[in-house]
């Protein structure tokens, strides 16, 4: 015979509507009392009925993260910190990974709002703006990470990417460097135009301006930054530094820096932005912006969870974080400051002759 709520509240000696919220994983109780009805519930084999119990509260105990690609180290860092967290509180992720594709994007989407997810976290294309928009509408509140496109609902937890972009550059002017290269992603995504903004910021306060031909913008992708480095190092006048600023690019800029023989940091000094696990460990060790990807990843689980907890169990299905369809929009927009971690990627250029 199944184990019931009632006696799973019975064993661990509490009301069923608190033993109700400690295994629907809601933060409103004591930790003393998650651990008691957690132990009796595994102690007596109980497990929920997820069905009945998402048509009786309303939630599904799941939370969708849709997120572009798993190549980038940061988002890789973000995935693992939010499906630890969330799980911790008595959700399942549900990982939907779209590889840029914004037809992908949307389908999961679809899929998520059919699902009826406690909320969605999304590292998006910003071309399904209206699409979030129809989940937030639906009453499932949505936070924004890294990225956030015009008119998205909903909170934004971002990086401080014009800082990080900043201080890589300055790091490389306070060096000497003047012939300074760039390789980041489109205008249209935040972290592209960011990090380009803050690059020719470093560079107009020296006194200098971006070089059009040491300049590629392009697509988060290996094969990207692979013809990107391979451009800006053919220039008749190269570079003396190269401040890399697209992740993913990054990849294939190493690999096309080894294949043109560049010597680091005889020939080139380089910054990359984001660090990555084996940036330490490479010959030499990569000097890197942090964006602090597992502050992001804890964050955005943060703020997701205190917007389920806000939101009121409504019948209807339409009630938002504040209880009015659509108040999603006035979201809180928080952003974790970057550093510069100096290894021996970079150096003084060399003088002529």
């Amino acid at each position: 015979m199944a184990v019931t709520l009632d006696q799973v509240a019975e064993a661990a000696g509490v009301s069923k509507s608190t033993a109700s919220r400690v295994l629907s994983g809601s933060s409103r109780v004591s930790a003393q009392t998650k651990r008691a009805v957690q132990s009796a519930a595994e102690r007596l084999g109980y497990r929920p009925n997820r069905i009945a119990s998402g048509l009786r509260t309303r939630r599904s105990n799941l939370i969708g993260l849709v997120i572009t690609n798993l190549v980038n180290a940061s988002f890789h860092t973000i995935t693992g910190v939010l499906q630890q967290r969330l799980d911790e509180c008595g959700y399942q992720v549900l990982l939907c990974v779209t590889d840029s594709d914004p037809v992908r994007e949307r389908r999961y989407l679809d899929m998520l709002l059919d699902h009826r997810v406690d909320g969605l976290i999304i590292v998006g294309t910003g071309d399904n703006t209206a699409t979030v928009r129809q989940v937030s509408e639906a009453g499932i509140p949505v936070v924004n990470l890294m990225r956030t496109p015009d008119g998205a609902p909903g909170d934004s937890v971002m990086a401080g990417d014009r800082e990080g972009a900043e201080l890589a550059v300055q790091h490389l002017l306070d060096l000497g460097h003047r012939r300074i290269a760039f390789i980041g992603g489109p205008a249209s995504v935040d972290s592209g135009r960011d990090r380009y903004a803050g690059f020719a910021a470093a560079l107009g306060a020296a006194g200098l301006e971006p070089d059009p031909v040491l300049c590629a913008r392009g697509p988060y992708t290996v094969p990207f930054g692979a013809e990107a480095a391979l451009r800006v190092m053919g220039a008749d006048d190269p570079p003396t530094a190269l401040y890399s600023a697209n992740h993913e690019a990054t990849f294939g800029a190493l690999g096309s820096l080894v294949q043109l023989g560049v010597r680091v940091p005889e020939q080139l000094s380089l910054v990359c932005h984001e660090e990555a696990p084996w940036f330490p460990y490479w010959h030499p060790p990569i000097t890197v912006v942090d964006n602090g990807a597992r502050d992001l990843g804890e964050l955005a689980a943060e703020q997701i969870l205190r917007r389920i907890d806000s939101r009121p169990d409504s019948s209807s299905g339409n009630g938002s974080a504040n209880g009015d369809p659509g108040s999603e929009d006035v979201g809180r927009l928080i952003r974790v400051g970057s550093r510069l971690v100096v290894r021996n990627s970079t150096t003084a250029p060399r003088l002529p002759g």
